[in-house]
């Protein structure tokens, strides 16, 4: 039974991908992505059923789209796949099964299911556009204080300080991007990342969060040597706004998150 609970999980994970496939690629483009059918960006044709169906769609359709047959990108297969796993080993690190199958365990797996979504679309963003969309930001801030809700009304000794500096610290930054918006017509990177790592301290807490940093801080150096070392005859301008600090950030929180709870496992 647990075998089809967990095909079950993967197959949700899958569906999940797919929307995210399309929320990455329309957000950015400021189009609906809820009332819209979706269509193939090379020839505009709208897509049937059959053309939808996470990861067999791409494997039988041999990565082309089937009325125009240019190629479709790779990573719609990639984050197709990958939805399906992150929601495996979500429900694997809450430890959900047939026999203990509570309320709570599916609020659990809810909550760590739209962290997941948010995660993805910051990172596909960042990965395409070298930004943090300011709409996928209000909405993991949104999905944290359902979260802080909803541990207050669960947890008869919840502390919600924690929170509520977290919550006053966004909205000072929310302030500053705002005039600096204004004043200089650029959303500014570096203040969408400091929301985005309170928004992981919702969810992981503080020291998989601060891992988070130390590892993309690692990869951004170990990735700036590498290219002065491969451009060492020309001048290379080292650009830290134009890494995709995001991208890490939401790579490194996922691994460190897995690690820990693997730990957990050995521990136990």
């Amino acid at each position: 039974m647990n075998i089809i609970l967990y095909v079950i999980i993967f197959a949700m994970g899958c569906v999940f991908g797919s929307f995210l496939t399309l929320a990455t690629y329309r957000i950015p483009l400021n189009q609906n992505i809820t009332h819209e059918r979706s269509y193939c960006p090379k020839c505009n044709h709208k897509l049937a059923f059959l053309d939808m169906i996470p990861i067999f769609s791409y494997i039988f359709l041999k990565g082309k789209c089937r009325y125009c047959g240019n190629k479709i990108g790779p990573r719609y297969f990639i984050i197709e796949l990958f939805s399906g796993i992150a929601f495996l080993l979500l429900a694997w690190m809450i430890r959900i099964d047939v026999y203990n199958m509570t309320v709570q365990k599916i609020i659990e797996f809810a909550f760590g299911a739209l962290y997941i979504v948010f995660l993805f679309l910051i990172a596909g963003i960042d990965k395409e556009h070298n930004k943090i969309d300011k709409r996928v930001l209000i909405y993991g801030l949104v999905i944290s204080i359902m979260y802080m809700l909803y541990q207050y009304i669960t947890i008869e000794a919840f502390n919600p300080n924690r929170f509520i500096i977290y919550l006053v610290i966004i909205a000072i930054i929310l302030i500053l991007n705002t005039y600096r918006l204004k004043k200089t017509g650029k959303d500014e990177y570096e203040l969408n990342v400091l929301i985005l790592c309170i928004i992981m301290a919702f969810f992981t807490y503080e020291v998989a969060t601060i891992i988070s940093i130390i590892i993309t801080m690692l990869i951004v150096g170990i990735k700036i040597i590498i290219n002065k070392i491969l451009n060492k005859r020309e001048k290379y301008n080292i650009n830290i706004t134009k890494q995709p600090i995001a991208l890490y950030l939401c790579i490194a929180n996922s691994l460190t998150v897995l690690f820990i709870n693997i730990l957990s496992l050995v521990g136990d």
